[in-house]
């Protein structure tokens, strides 16, 4: 006998792993360990296999498979896929915005590329270059009604001259799709466990209600 899933609020936002754990015929893992140890498990599996996979494929071709914002992206996918933050259409046009804003400011502002042993100096095109690439890409993310924080984190990676040859660009957004279409909740099971998540969530309310 599996243990159900579980419906409480400290539970709710976790609804995706107990929903998927139970369509792959693992029940008995609810059974037998802590929900919070299951879901901790299923973020760190995922996260690993994901980062692990997309760094060895950079390493094969020599492209930025892996970049320090897909990192909070994939984190997102894995702990709160039914965010809107976590949507596929977020995450896309939001890195994409972020790469574009950010190699514009990075172009506008005379920047360079980081030399090797780099030692942080600030002057004063690197500073108007960050400023100015997260300024438009939060403002054309409002009027996109795009929301998805790391990309705030890739403009200005690539401003800043961490990441910023033309060709790295289309790159950075295959990877982003990578995440979303290997590893992420297809679209199906997404829209089923947020009907599910929506009706636990309720019944509980009504509970608490009495």
């Amino acid at each position: 006998m599996t243990k159900p899933i579980p419906t409480s609020s400290l539970n709710h936002r976790a609804e995706h792993v107990f929903s998927l754990i139970e369509r792959l015929r693992l029940g008995w893992l609810l059974a037998h360990l802590p929900a919070k140890f299951v879901w901790a498990a299923y973020v760190a599996l995922n996260s690993f296999v994901t980062i692990a996979l997309l760094t060895l494929l950079a390493l094969l071709t020599h492209n930025p498979f892996v970049f320090p914002s897909l990192g909070p992206t994939a984190y997102l996918f894995f702990f709160t896929p039914l965010a809107e933050s976590a949507s596929p259409r977020n995450a896309e046009l939001g890195h994409a915005i972020g790469l574009l804003c950010g190699f514009a400011a990075y172009k506008l502002t005379g920047m360079h590329p980081f030399p090797e042993g780099f030692s942080g100096e600030v002057y004063w095109p690197r500073i108007l270059a960050s400023a100015l690439a997260l300024s438009l890409t939060g403002a054309i993310m409002v009027l996109l009604r795009v929301n998805h924080p790391p990309a705030g984190a890739t403009t200005m990676i690539v401003s800043l001259g961490i990441l910023a040859k033309p060709g790295y660009l289309p790159v950075s957004v295959c990877s982003v799709r990578s995440v979303i279409r290997w590893f992420g909740l297809p679209r199906p099971l997404r829209l089923t466990i947020r009907g599910a998540a929506s009706q636990n969530l309720d019944a509980e309310q009504d509970r608490r209600a009495r």
